[in-house]
């Protein structure tokens, strides 16, 4: 399916069951019995409805993990056995991945085809590499001049908030639950209020698994009600967020005032360099995938476009005739690329931007306008030319499939040009002189940088923002710094001190 030819969708989703909250390792109701509906963002139709969770049931789930934490039940186990448990969950996330795929495709307005093959693989090898790092949670003896024996332990520090958006619900969960579970951890998990279905599939999951009662628990509903209060509270040890800039630095402030540990991978606006020398075919595959990627709403996604001089015009015609060409539309066809905005708000959002660089001189190459199909939020692919570097659509985070295109004549000005935002979470380089590579990415500002390709991610290799995308890093042996404290223990070995 193209933009051209887009046809009236064709649901065949399973059903979806109400879903309750998940404290204690029981499920139910939120204190009130308030309710809220999920919507399809293809269809805009409800599908099903979750537990509306009450500040009150944030308190008892938080109250749960505490005593689990506490109990030393999950904390007191060798990392290897918690690993055990881990790898089990990945087995079982295996079993169930056309599930798991269905849900988070209906969710998230995914298509089908990326929530198999990206979304809940990616997950699954998360819970694989973490379960790996529970045989390594390694402490270290310390030579000292005294006479004593020092030596380091790693240990969980405690009750852990995992905050995660409604792009990636499933990826970016585990990103945060996997590593703080095999580091012995307990959490309360709150999910975007828009996309919390996976995250109630995942306590099943955990569950069957082997994780004890009260160390997993999921409280869904309002952010607005719920994240002030999860952040703020004071048996909450450690918040881990996803989110935009914006609602990050406000947790942050939050958190701080009771002096909690705080990571949060936050908003993002990256650079893709192509100079004249790269492998065009290569390129400009990349150049399409890096910004229609989940319909552009990725933290990582590639929205700039730095183009050397002497290929920009070339550049912007092959853009105007393949990007139409992106299947898009029926989120349940396994051969559509592009679904809807996540929601009628994000789409509004998109839409607002788009008409403010117009407004401010761009050239729309081709996009630039919603399209109408079965009620749902979708938006065409739009390249946009000719804006300034202080268009706000260069300089805003714009999570919707929308690219701006820029020239430049010279190295320095296109490290000048990615280092121009705010943001600093990804950025990337196309060429095929690998010294420049080198060269280049060296002086980006940016947690990561892919050279001729985008979104090459593992969970063995870290990820992280500078500047206003955040702190911290996720993925890689480096994760484990985010949910353990450090203890130091020296012991006399002076006769008589010890006995």
């Amino acid at each position: 399916m193209t933009l051209t030819d887009a046809t009236t969708a064709s649901p065949t989703r399973p059903p979806f069951k109400p879903g309750q909250l998940f404290i204690g390792g029981q499920w139910k109701g939120a204190s009130d019995g308030a309710r809220r509906d999920v919507l399809d963002p293809a269809t805009g139709q409800r599908i099903t409805d979750v537990a509306a969770a009450t500040t009150a049931d944030v308190d008892a789930a938080v109250a749960a993990a505490r005593a689990s934490f506490d109990s030393g039940v999950w904390s007191r186990l060798s990392g290897r056995e918690r690993g055990r448990v881990l790898l089990k969950a990945h087995d079982l996330m295996r079993a169930r991945a056309e599930e798991l795929a269905q849900t988070e495709s209906a969710d998230a307005g995914k298509p089908i085809t990326f929530a198999r093959v990206v979304d809940v693989e990616h997950a699954a090898l998360q819970y694989e590499y973490a379960a790996s790092l529970g045989q390594h949670l390694d402490g270290s003896v310390r030579e000292t001049p005294a006479n004593t024996h020092a030596y380091v332990r790693h240990e969980p520090l405690g009750v852990v908030a995992a905050i995660t958006p409604f792009n990636f619900p499933l990826i970016l969960s585990s990103t945060k639950i996997a590593p703080a579970l095999v580091a012995g951890n307990s959490i309360v998990h709150k999910p975007a209020s828009d996309t919390p279905l996976t995250a109630l599939l995942m306590a099943e999951i955990l569950q069957e698994a082997g994780v004890p009662d009260g160390v997993f628990n999921v409280v869904t509903g309002s952010g607005a009600t719920l994240g002030d209060h999860l952040v703020g509270h004071p048996d909450v040890d450690k918040v881990a967020f996803t989110g935009s800039t914006e609602v990050g630095a406000h947790a942050a402030a939050l958190a701080g005032k009771t002096l909690k540990s705080f990571t949060a991978e936050l908003g993002g606006n990256a650079a893709n360099i192509v100079f004249a020398d790269a492998d065009l075919d290569q390129a400009i595959g990349t150049v399409i995938q890096a910004f229609v990627f989940n319909a552009g709403q990725f933290c990582m996604a590639g929205p700039r476009l730095l183009v050397e001089r002497p290929i920009y015009d070339l550049v912007l015609g092959i853009l105007r005739d393949a990007v139409p060409g992106v299947p898009f539309g029926d989120t349940t066809d396994p051969a559509t690329v592009i679904g809807p905005l996540a929601s009628a708000d994000q789409l509004h959002k998109v839409e607002a931007l788009v008409d403010r660089a117009k407004q401010e001189g761009a050239t729309v190459v081709t996009g630039g306008e919603r399209v109408d199909l079965d009620g749902g939020f979708y938006y065409r692919p739009t390249v946009l030319a000719g804006l300034t570097n202080e268009a706000s659509a260069v300089q805003e985070e714009v999570f919707g499939p929308v690219l701006t295109v820029q020239p430049f004549d010279t190295e320095d000005e296109a490290v000048q040009l990615a280092n121009s935002t705010p943001y600093g979470l990804a950025s990337g380089i196309q060429t095929t002189n690998l010294a420049k590579a080198h060269r280049v990415a060296a002086r980006l500002d940016a947690g990561i940088c892919w050279v001729n390709g985008w979104a090459m991610l593992d969970p063995a290799v870290p990820f992280g923002g500078v500047k206003a995308s955040g702190w911290g890093r996720e993925y890689g042996p480096e994760v484990l710094h985010s949910y353990q404290r450090t203890k130091s223990i020296v012991i006399s070995l002076d006769e008589g001190a010890a006995r």
